[in-house]
């Protein structure tokens, strides 16, 4: 899964290709940043990049789902 953050824009003019913007910090981010954005190589948004696990509200060692509560299954 993606980075809901992520998204390809326009980068400067004149140049043809599109460059990874990270919406959570509203700039353009380095290609290596965009592959843990992306879940390349045994990376994860939720867990590898601090500016998700911010933009989210998570803390060190939360995971996206903890931040969620318990699911209705886990509170009977």
């Amino acid at each position: 899964m993606t980075c809901p953050y992520l998204e390809y824009r326009e980068g400067i003019e004149g140049t043809p290709t599109e460059r990874a913007y990270c919406a959570a910090v509203d700039e353009f981010v380095q290609p290596m940043r965009a592959d843990v954005c992306n879940d390349r190589y045994d990376l994860s948004h939720t867990s590898d990049c601090e500016f998700y696990r911010e933009a989210e509200g998570l803390e060190a060692g939360e995971s996206a789902d903890d931040a969620t509560g318990p699911s209705s299954e886990e509170a009977d």
